[in-house]
């Protein structure tokens, strides 16, 4: 897992993600791009979930794919900050309500903690989840939510960011004792929280996306305009000097090819299976007697 003395502030999480919801749609290309891969990834796995999970699903995008791949199947859409899923859950005036009549149900729209979910224990079967992992300091507490959420033979899948993201940023701040980018999580530790939540045959894999901006002011106001600024508790507290800018600037400018500077970001991929579980809640082991062959 990263660094102990390393952690995020949940409240500041959420106050700017709810700030950024009524923008992210114009600055989610890379959410789209990493959705449109796990969806890929989905493809090759034979699944048929009979209630599906989207966990931190922000503005709800991820959503009409699953109404298309999975007619018929109830969704739940679970995000921490309001107005995301008020963007998600859109107009809900009795016009469009009708002219849903006889279209797929709408999904259920819950706001909660991803570290405390308010569903029962396996009411699900596809937990999804796009980006929203890297908002945790520790993700165990929530993959464990979301192993009690899973039915047996159930699957949880997610993305998040690796330890390569925003790389040519964070080599070129000035050193100091603040955090001023967050930390990931590295891959293996992420399978490693996969099976000590008690899920079976995790499967992870990474790629490496290369995403280029004319300068450095736009990368910093697409961080902005969707929520992804500093949340660490070590954070710096005030302004940063002049002295600080021209330090970044100046060797973020050495990085620049074709007249665009680079932004590395290295998408970490995961999904495993709920299995029948071996030890009872009270850790007694569970004994389970076949019928003899005839």
């Amino acid at each position: 897992m990263t660094a102990p003395d390393f952690q995020l502030d949940p409240r500041l999480v959420r106050r700017r993600a709810g700030r950024a919801a009524a923008g992210y749609g114009k600055v989610d290309t890379l959410a789209r791009e990493v959705s449109r891969r796990m969806g890929e990834r989905l493809d090759y796995i034979r699944i048929t979930p009979t209630r599906i999970l989207d966990l931190g699903c922000g503005p709800g995008a991820d959503l009409p794919g699953f109404a298309q791949r999975y007619p018929g199947i109830p969704r739940i859409a679970i995000d921490s900050a309001p107005a995301m899923l008020a963007q998600a859950r859109g107009d809900t005036g009795l016009l469009k309500r009708l002219l849903r009549f006889g279209k797929p149900a709408e999904p259920d729209f819950i706001c909660a903690d991803a570290t405390a979910l308010p569903l029962a224990r396996s009411s699900v079967s596809l937990v999804w989840s796009n980006l929203m992992l890297q908002w945790l300091h520790d993700p165990l507490p929530a993959l464990k939510e979301a192993h009690r959420v899973l039915e047996v033979g159930g699957m949880v899948m997610f993305s998040t960011l690796g330890p390569d993201t925003l790389k040519e940023l964070r080599a070129s701040l000035p050193q100091s004792d603040a955090e001023h980018l967050h930390r990931f999580i590295d891959m293996h530790d992420l399978g490693d929280a996969l099976v000590k939540a008690g899920f079976a045959d995790p499967v992870m894999d990474m790629d490496m996306i290369t995403v280029t901006y004319a300068g450095l002011d736009d990368l910093l106001n697409a961080l902005r305009t969707s929520g992804s600024t500093n949340a660490s508790t070590n954070r710096p507290r005030g302004l940063v000097g002049k002295g600080h800018w021209q330090h970044l600037r100046s060797h973020y400018e050495k990085l620049r090819k074709n007249d665009r500077l680079p932004v590395t970001v290295e998408v970490v991929y995961g999904h495993a299976w709920k299995a029948e579980p071996k030890v009872a809640d009270d850790g007694r082991a569970i004994v389970r007697f076949q019928p003899k062959p005839v």
